[in-house]
């Protein structure tokens, strides 16, 4: 600011408040400097609220539909996003495991020698993915410890042994994107990890956590094919409200597995190609 008021100046009868008001101004210039620089962070967060505005708005209209359907018909509410609530606590805690290791390393100062160290990534990512679904497995254990403190539910007719095999298998297909959305805090030390919500956004908005997916407009269903958690909550909600028998999981079960042999050797591939980057420019150094 060549004009800034002196000190001498500033002692004039209302300088004082045109000097902060001036000074207030140029924190509001700054910011918005910052804004249009991570642009791109701001588009990615702008789908977050909206993704994540959209999932409560739909569960309301998949109420309406509930409601106008016959009796017969209508599922139990409670347990229909009791089963929601904590298949997706659990496959989101998988999903960001990962990116949140890369986030801590990047704090305590160990990422430089972690990428350094002579393994494999495919041993270093199996062993986070290992941790991951312990974690998560731990996590969703406790959450349904407390959901069941303050909700009665029925699951004397439930096949739980069918619904822990579709958790499990749903586990590596979620590793895969979880190690994909993992090179974004590799990439981006400032706000990296942060925009995996914006991924898990996405899932949720598409994968009919807490309503069916026929709510969704036409062109988004196709979205939810790709989704692991659609077929995850799908052979959950079979398997425990239905009691369906873990044979006639199929049609949750095969396009799972197909999604987690595609979706695994894809997020190495990324996770490897984003590590040569953030060697090749200097991005493991920083700690932002």
């Amino acid at each position: 600011m060549n004009q800034s008021l002196g000190p001498a100046q500033r002692t004039l009868p209302g300088a004082g408040i045109w000097w902060e008001t001036r000074a207030s101004l140029a924190f509001v210039e700054r910011n918005l400097y910052l804004v249009k620089r991570y642009w791109h962070l701001e588009l990615a967060f702008l789908i977050f609220n909206v993704a994540s505005a959209m999932s409560v708005l739909y569960i309301g209209e998949a109420q309406m539909q509930r409601e106008a359907g016959a009796a017969d018909a209508r599922l139990d509410l409670v347990l229909y996003l009791g089963i929601g609530t904590v298949v997706w606590a659990y496959l989101r805690a998988v999903f960001s495991n990962v990116g949140e290791m890369v986030a801590w390393e990047r704090w305590e100062g160990t990422i430089e020698y972690t990428m350094m160290a002579p393994i494999s990534r495919l041993a270093h990512m199996l062993g986070v993915s290992l941790f991951s679904i312990v974690y998560g497995l731990a996590r969703s254990a406790l959450l349904l410890g407390v959901l069941a403190l303050f909700f009665s539910v029925d699951l004397s007719n439930a096949n739980l042994g069918g619904a822990a095999v579709i958790l499990l298998v749903g586990s590596v297909s979620f590793l895969g994107f979880g190690i994909m959305a993992a090179v974004l805090p590799l990439l981006f030390p400032e706000r990296g990890e942060e925009m995996t919500f914006v991924i898990s956004s996405i899932l949720l908005l598409v994968s009919g956590v807490y309503y069916p997916i026929s709510v969704l407009p036409d062109w988004m269903e196709p979205l939810a094919t790709v989704s692991p958690a659609t077929y995850v909550l799908e052979g959950m909600r079979a398997a425990l409200l239905e009691g369906a028998p873990t044979a006639a999981l199929g049609p949750s079960l095969v396009p799972t597995v197909i999604l987690g042999a595609l979706t695994l050797p894809i997020g190495i591939a990324i996770f490897g190609w984003g590590e040569r980057y953030a060697k090749r420019t200097g991005r493991l150094k920083r700690s932002g």
